[in-house]
């Protein structure tokens, strides 16, 4: 007979309440029951969308500029749309397929945009909305498309292919013409080749019913819309990457893929009056110039007084290696070539007329680059760029990780501006940004924001992000204090990593003190102080630490390491550990194994400090007996206590940063001294040495290989292990041995059972779901403080969990958070008088904890998270009051205690992709919503939770990807974002003059309609294209009734944004409007009866 467990049963019917809506709490004796503290958050407060995306747009491959709106798109190769207006109103769409954006076209001041894709799709994009949405979608089945053109206010859009055919697309109905112009009618019929796919199609300036046709192969062909016949045909022997023409239509050029220009007279077909090759070499006797790289695009634009502007990107010679991508601007006599940082993949001439008939007046060029956005004033003499507004330079150098601080003290964002003010880079134009389209939103969020984001440089950046905005402050150069090395052979130490050695890997940082302490990849700490004051610091402070991991019965090689302490559990004294520090003695051990060598140099020479954040200390692990030190894993500061606290596989460290002093340096098995609950075998860390990893990338399994410790912490793993925790695969004992600190956190809390007040003490947390407390003796205030020792002994606490420990927080009785005491940011530079008077006043830790004023007897709460789940100990009893098993199959990649609405919850991602959200201190599930699978390492190593409902992510190398989980911000965004669309007139048409109009040499108009319409062209091929509503809805319907219309329909179809009952003139319209069905059906009578007032979009 099988026997029962009534233990299994019981585990199992905890395990299947814990997936419950209501967490139970744990049982515990009668008496010792948990006092209930009121919860205020309900599910209800919760509800999950993203708010912004910042950043340069990924992977940039079209670009468009409306020229009334004044708003830029830039399309990408991941199917984005990015809108910029005025710095501060940006947007973010994306292409549900996913496909490239081949190419976009505003219709000009119309709050509409069409976009072609590389899945040849067309989508019409309704930008009168704040989040715009699709109306139309045109899937082409038959030929893939290639270029677009919509003249300017025009509702036809000329659709070339591959096939070398031209199509005709209403944007009204978004419904193909019957007008088809076919390759083969268009060329010569002697041409026994065909003429390649439609590079371009443009009409004529000053006549609409001559369209110019630009085919690869070389061939352009003028076509005459009403005839349906080529008036001209013109052949040159190179294929055609781009045409442009002169506003008064008469001539016309072409860029070639040999380098040359091409300018042609439209009347004369047989050759070009003029061949340019901007950058070829002139040979002597006459030749041909040496071919060029192809000009990809040529821009020609006039100007009133003076010559026109020829505007072109590539074309270089072909012996310019290694030379930087161009921007070419002739202009008159004078050419002016604009090296690039990156690749151009587009630019734009920016005019003052949106009308091709008039002389267009450049003023601006914008370049989009592989990389940036460039913008250049063309008024100005030596084109000068532009300063971008736009917070563009997130990835200046990749970054590798981010913090995200919401509801900072006020004084933060200005003082870190006008430190960061002094770094602005002079030179830039003049003038105002040009691209100030759309209107901001309501901000009706007033508490201040910040990003701090860590590069593979070194540097920090600090960023205004409040509200819906992103703006930069502040920016950091760690690399500063070291010395660089200038070849290979130069840096014989920095080989733990092999590029990026000053890479960020973790940020800890005080707002309400202003201290910042950074963890990089070479095993380097270093702790700032903000100054708004310049020092010459004459010796950078420095401290080495050998942090060893090392089992064995024999001596510890390294002399001056304290012996593991017996740990006490009772009552009994624990023994102090004694401050240590470690002379930089680099040298080799007697068997000529790299040892005491940090893999860094600091720079021995005077380090002058700007403004803002100064160096405090540098603190640096060493090699040991040829073994590279590990890399840092975990990193906390804490300014009251003048403390810094750092640990990695190998064991833990803590420094007196007032007194420049190494306090504890422990192997995390010291720790536990004789209650270490694992069997470890000594073994030397020389013989299987488990590799640290790339740290920044290798944060599943641990099963990284050897070469991965070499890798950039830029680089994103791929990693199929993310399903699994990466501490379920730790059953090795070599793994075992190798448990790293996962987390640190500085409190003032009860650190034994018997304690009957809070101490300040140090919460250490480990990758094998340990957490274990540190007790710390500080001196008292003032000089007492610098002179005598802080007294750090391991309290005998230890807490058990599943999986690694991510984050621990600390609730009083009530269940509000108990900070961390710090110390109020003050001027540290200043005269010694000033000075002397300060030092007098005995500074006692600030603790802003609501408990200060309740009795001393009142209990804590300690909460918990780790990979797996996520408990709430009650103190100083140390029993656990609620546990919630978080993940079974998955694990937490973050965990963070925010505040929100307030009270407090513990937010959760998962590497399954879901965002949970969890009651303080009873841990009732009270969101859990699937967001977004991990694809990446970067998105694991970005994403971070903050206070009031915010969190981020890098979405991609370029972006952050803002996001909220509180339902009150959610209602609020649409006020918040921005508009894109603003009401403006569009500028008079030019004056065509009365000899022009006399004898017809001005604008021909054409009625294309008559043309285009059913009536004449019939319909088109229903197997040609596909027809897709947009989900853009009434919404959508509203914003796009008023398109290229006249007054009277402007009148009668317009519905107010807020819904305002129109006149009795317009009731009908109201009611129509009102129901996108009935909308639809009377559309196209509608179109019909006001044809002539050129009426629009749907």
């Amino acid at each position: 007979m099988r026997k029962f467990n009534i233990r299994k049963v019981l585990d199992g019917l905890t395990a299947g309440s814990s997936s419950a809506s209501q967490q139970q709490p744990q049982q515990h004796p009668p008496g010792t029951r948990e006092p209930e503290i009121q919860e205020t958050l309900q599910s209800e407060h919760f509800q999950l969308c993203k708010t912004v995306r910042h950043g340069f747009p990924y992977q940039p491959s079209a670009l468009a500029f409306d020229p009334v709106q004044k708003i830029l798109a830039v399309g990408t190769q991941t199917g984005a749309l990015r809108l910029f207006g005025r710095p501060g109103v940006e947007c973010y769409c994306q292409h549900e397929s996913g496909a490239a954006v081949i190419q976009l076209q505003f219709l000009i001041n119309e709050g509409a945009l069409v976009s072609a894709l590389a899945d040849d799709t067309l989508h019409l994009w309704n930008l009168r909305q704040k989040r715009p949405a699709i109306l139309h979608s045109l899937k082409f089945c038959r030929e893939r498309v290639t270029f677009c053109h919509l003249p300017f206010q025009s509702k036809w859009l000329y659709v070339g292919t591959e096939r070398g055919n031209i199509h005709i697309v209403n944007v009204e109905s978004f419904t193909l013409s019957g007008y088809v112009i076919m390759w083969n009618k268009a060329i010569e019929l002697s041409s026994k080749s065909h003429p390649g796919p439609v590079v371009h199609i443009s009409d004529n300036p000053m006549d609409e019913g001559k369209l110019l046709i630009g085919f690869e192969s070389g061939t352009v062909v003028l076509w005459d819309l009403k005839s349906k016949k080529a008036d001209y045909r013109y052949t040159y022997d190179e294929a055609i990457h781009s045409v442009a023409w002169h506003h008064e239509g008469k001539q016309f050029i072409c860029s070639h893929s040999d380098g040359t220009l091409t300018i042609w007279n439209v009347r004369s077909s047989a050759k070009p009056v003029q061949t340019i090759t901007p950058h070829g070499k002139q040979l002597k006797d006459g030749k041909k110039p040496e071919p060029c790289k192809p000009i990809l695009k040529v821009e020609f634009k006039t100007t009133r007084s003076g010559e026109p502007f020829i505007i072109l990107s590539g074309g270089l010679s072909y012996d310019t290696v290694g030379r930087r991508p161009c921007l070419t601007v002739m202009h008159g006599k004078s050419t002016a070539v604009l090296e690039m940082d990156y690749s151009i993949v587009d630019f734009l001439t920016l005019c003052e007329t949106p009308y091709p008939n008039d002389f267009q007046e450049p003023y601006a060029v914008v370049v989009l680059l592989e990389k940036d956005l460039v913008l250049i004033d063309l008024a100005q003499n030596g084109y000068p760029i532009f300063e971008n507004p736009y917070p563009l330079s997130i990835h200046e150098s990749p970054v590798t990780c981010c913090e995200y601080f919401a509801d900072c003290p006020v004084d933060l964002i200005p003082a870190l501006y006008s430190v960061g003010a002094r770094q602005k880079r002079q030179g830039y134009s003049k003038k105002e940004w040009p691209i100030n389209g759309g209107n901001w939103g309501l901000g009706t969020q007033s508490y201040p924001e910040i990003i701090i984001t860590g590069h593979a440089d070194g540097s920090v950046k600090f960023w205004d992000a409040s509200a819906v905005t992103l703006q930069v402050l502040y920016k950091l150069k760690t690399s500063k204090v070291f010395e660089k090395s200038r070849n290979k052979d130069d840096r014989p130490n920095t080989d733990i990593v092999d590029e990026d050695p000053y890479a960020i890997q973790i940020i800890s940082w005080c707002p309400e003190s202003r201290m910042l302490c950074i963890a990089g990849v070479s095993a380097h700490v270093i702790i700032y102080r903000f100054s708004k004051q310049e020092v010459i610091t004459e010796v950078i402070p420095m401290l080495e630490v050998r942090l060893l991991y090392e089992i064995n019965d024999v001596e510890s090689p390294e002399g001056e390491q304290a012996p593991p302490l017996p740990t006490p559990v009772g009552g009994a004294n624990p023994q102090p550990i004694p401050p240590q520090s470690h002379p930089s003695t680099s040298s080799s051990s007697s068997d000529g194994l790299r040892d005491n060598v940090p893999c860094l140099k600091v720079k021995n020479s005077p380090l002058k400090q700007s403004p803002g954040y100064q160096t405090e200390l540098v603190i640096q692990l060493v090699w040991v007996g040829g073994e590279p030190p590990q890399q840092i894993t975990s990193l906390a500061v804490n300014s009251s206590y003048g403390l810094v606290v750092f640990g990695n596989c190998n064991g833990i460290a803590m420094v007196d940063y007032l007194q420049k002093a190494v306090l504890l340096n422990l192997g995390t098995i010291e720790l536990y001294g004789s209650n270490d609950p694992y069997r470890r075998e000594p073994r030397s860390p020389r013989k299987s040495r488990q590799p640290s990893g790339a740290g920044l990338c290798d944060i599943s399994e641990g099963t990284a290989v050897p070469e991965d410790r070499c890798k950039s912490p830029t680089s994103d793993i791929k990693d199929n292990s993310f399903s699994r925790s990466r501490s379920s695969s730790v059953t090795s004992i070599d793994k075992e041995s190798r448990e790293a600190i996962s987390a640190l956190h500085f409190c003032e809390t009860f650190t034994r059972k018997a304690d009957s007040s809070p101490s300040p003490c140090l919460w250490v947390g480990t990758t094998l779901g340990t957490v274990l407390v540190i007790a710390l003796n500080l001196p008292p205030g003032g000089e007492q403080r610098l002179l005598q020792p802080v007294i750090v002994s391991p309290s005998g606490t230890i807490l058990r969990l599943k999986g690694a420990i991510l984050r621990m927080a600390f609730l009083d009785a009530t269940g509000c958070l108990v900070p961390p005491a710090y110390e109020s940011w003050r001027e540290h530079n200043v005269p010694e008088e000033k000075d002397e008077k300060e030092k007098l006043k005995k500074r006692r830790p600030v603790s802003v904890s609501p408990s200060s004023s309740q009795e001393i007897s009142e209990n804590q709460y300690a909460v918990i998270c780790s990979e797996k789940q996520a408990k709430v100990i009650s103190l100083p009893t140390q029993n656990c009051a609620y546990k919630q098993n978080i993940t079974e199959t998955s694990f937490v990649l973050r965990g963070d205690v925010v505040a929100m609405s307030n009270s407090i919850c513990l937010a959760c991602f998962c590497a399954n992709g879901h965002i949970m959200t969890f009651s303080l201190p009873s841990l009732r599930p009270l969101l859990d919503v699937y967001y977004l699978p991990l694809t990446n390492m970067r998105i694991a190593r970005t994403f971070c939770f903050t206070n009031n409902g915010q969190a981020l992510y890098l979405v991609s190398p370029t972006e952050i990807q803002r996001l909220t989980y509180s339902q009150e911000t959610c209602e609020n965004l649409q006020e918040m974002l921005g508009e894109l669309f603003t009401p403006v007139e569009t500028p008079e048409a030019p004056n065509r003059g009365f000899f022009k109009g006399l004898f017809g040499g001005g604008a021909q108009s054409l009625d294309r309609e008559e043309l285009f319409g059913e009536s004449s062209s019939g319909k088109a091929s229903r197997s040609l294209a596909q027809h897709i509503p947009g989900p853009g809805g009434i919404e959508g319907v509203k914003g796009a009734a008023s398109g290229v219309v006249g007054e009277l329909a402007r009148a009668r179809l317009a519905l107010d944004e807020r819904g305002q009952k129109l006149g009795d003139l317009e009731e009908r319209t109201a009611a129509m409007l009102s129901s996108a069905d009935a909308f639809s059906k009377h559309a196209h009578e509608m179109m019909l009866k006001y044809k002539d007032k050129k009426w629009y979009q749907f």
